[in-house]
C-alpha cells in the first residue's frame, strides 16, 4: 500500500482493516480466532482484542504460506481443532456468515472449502498459478475443493492499493447514504 502506515492498520469507514476481519471472524463464533502478525508486528498485534491469541511469524517476509505455516504450528498440538477458516484482513468485508458457512462445510464432510459470491471464486484462475507467495491455493489446485456460496455475508473485495482502499470507502459511503 506504501505510506506511513502499515496496511493492517489502514482505516476503512474509521476503522482497521485487521479490526473488521477480526470483528467479522470473533462474531462467527468460531474459536480459537488467531491473528498472525509479520512485519509491523507489534503495532498489529497491539490491535487484536480479548480473547484473540497473537502468533507472531518471523518469516513473514516470506509470503502468505509462512504465516499459515505459522498459525498451523500453534494450532497443530490442539486436539479440539479440527479444521481452520482462513481470513485476510485486507478482505475487510467478509461477514461472519461466511466464516460460519465454511465451518459448517466441513462439518459436511468437506476437506477444503472456498467462498464464492455470485457463484465466483475471485481470481480463481489467475489465483491458482500463483507461486511462492500464495498461502493454501496450493492445496487447491491438487485436492478437490468445496465451492460454498456466501452470497449475502459479505463481499471479497480485496484492498492491496491506496486507489482500492478509495473506491471500497466511496462505495461504503454510497452504500451507508442509500440505507
Amino acid at each position: 500500500m506504501g505510506g506511513d502506515v502499515p496496511k493492517p492498520l489502514v482505516h476503512l469507514g474509521g476503522v482497521s482493516l485487521v479490526a473488521r476481519a477480526l470483528a467479522a471472524a470473533t462474531a462467527s463464533g468460531l474459536a480459537p480466532v488467531l491473528l498472525v502478525v509479520g512485519e509491523h508486528a507489534d503495532a498489529v498485534a497491539a490491535t487484536a482484542p480479548d480473547g484473540v491469541e497473537v502468533v507472531r511469524n518471523d518469516a513473514w517476509a516470506a509470503g502468505i504460506g509462512s504465516s499459515l505455516g505459522a498459525a498451523l504450528t500453534r494450532l497443530r498440538p490442539r486436539g479440539e481443532v479440527e479444521a481452520v477458516v482462513v481470513g485476510l484482513a485486507d478482505q475487510p468485508l467478509v461477514g461472519s456468515e461466511a466464516y460460519r458457512r465454511l465451518a459448517r462445510a466441513y462439518d459436511g464432510g468437506a476437506r477444503l472449502a472456498a467462498a464464492t459470491y455470485g457463484g465466483v471464486r475471485e481470481l480463481w484462475d489467475e489465483a491458482t498459478g500463483l507461486e511462492g507467495d500464495e498461502g493454501a491455493r496450493a492445496l487447491m489446485r491438487h485436492h478437490p475443493v468445496v465451492a460454498v456460496a456466501c452470497d449475502g455475508t459479505g463481499e471479497p473485495t480485496d484492498v492491496d492499493t491506496p486507489e482500492d482502499l478509495a473506491l471500497l470507502e466511496a462505495r461504503c459511503a454510497s452504500k451507508t447514504r442509500s440505507e
